[in-house]
């Protein structure tokens, strides 16, 4: 196990992927870090630090850039995931580029509500048993120096409805039915995150930094 002082630095600004990922990595010693809690040379904060550029192919590639790009500012071991949706019909759709689908700016709350009511439109005309589709979370773990240090990709396998149903989680939650019935968003925060792509891939990570613990 990892020694209990070793802290990682979590690449996001959402609070939900930050206490999902810490719970995670607590039960290997790690304690993890939100770009709020770094301060630069200069006085500032991670946080406040320009974004990079997130212009990948894939997740993957996203992943690893940012991960890569957070190491190198706050000069600590750094975790970022990219995570999104891929509709099968939609040809992966939208893909890396889940959360600007609808090239909207705004609050999360408009983001959201404006990708959502793209999604319905785009899969209107297919039939609903042609609706497969996924979450995909790909995470990565690099050093300061650019080398990655873990790898992992989870998914969570359901189809897209067309009328929004529960009020948990975010994003495309309420639009993705599970195989049991229920969208994401009718799941309890338990449940999603025992079954969820960024669960998986985060409990993988886990796996792997305990290793080199």
């Amino acid at each position: 196990m990892a020694d209990s002082t070793v802290e990682i630095v979590v690449a996001t600004g959402n609070p939900h992927k930050l206490e999902e990922v810490s719970r995670v990595l607590a039960g290997i010693g790690w304690r993890a870090v939100s770009l709020r809690g770094v301060m630069l040379a200069d006085g500032s904060f991670a946080s406040d630090a320009d974004e990079p550029v997130e212009d990948a192919a894939t997740f993957e590639g996203n992943a690893q850039l940012k991960a890569r790009y957070y190491a190198a500012l706050t000069g600590r071991v750094c975790l970022a995931d990219d995570s999104g949706l891929e509709v099968d019909a939609l040809g992966g759709e939208p893909g890396v580029y889940s959360a600007r689908y609808a090239g909207v700016d705004g609050d999360r709350a408009t983001r959201d509500s404006a990708n959502n009511a793209k999604l319905i439109g785009a899969i209107a005309g297919v039939p609903a048993e042609a609706r497969a589709a996924r979450f995909v979370c790909a995470m990565c773990v690099a050093k300061p120096d650019g080398e990655i240090v873990a790898e992992a990709r989870g998914t969570f396998d359901g189809a897209v409805i067309t009328e929004p149903r529960g009020s948990n989680g975010f994003g495309y939650d309420p639009l993705l039915e599970l195989p049991d019935g229920r969208t994401s968003a009718e799941l309890s925060p338990e449940e999603k995150n025992a079954m969820s792509h960024r669960g998986q891939a985060t409990r993988m990570i886990a796996e792997k930094l305990g290793a080199l613990g």
